[in-house]
């Protein structure tokens, strides 16, 4: 024996029927917590932030990184090396 029982109902009605609460007001405190938090932060994965972060942080940094660019490309031997 196969039996089908269908309803037609919204969501709200649903939840309404059995007893659960409406959470669509925290689900939107939450979404706009997050949008908040993710602008505020926007500002910090910018090009020029990262960069000045990154060069920052050595002071030798750029020339390290010339240093890479130059071995990666086969031209290592063109540079002078520092002396200690």
């Amino acid at each position: 024996m196969k039996v089908n029982v269908e309803i037609d109902c919204t969501p709200d009605e649903a939840r309404a029927f059995f007893g659960l609460p409406n959470v669509q007001p925290m689900q939107n405190a939450v979404m706009d917590k997050l949008q908040q938090q993710m602008m505020s932060n926007i500002e910090k994965v910018s090009p020029e932030a990262l960069m000045q972060s990154w060069f920052t942080f050595d002071p030798k940094i750029a020339e390290r990184f010339q240093e890479m660019f130059v071995t990666m490309a086969g031209l290592g031997s063109t540079l002078p090396k520092e002396k200690k």
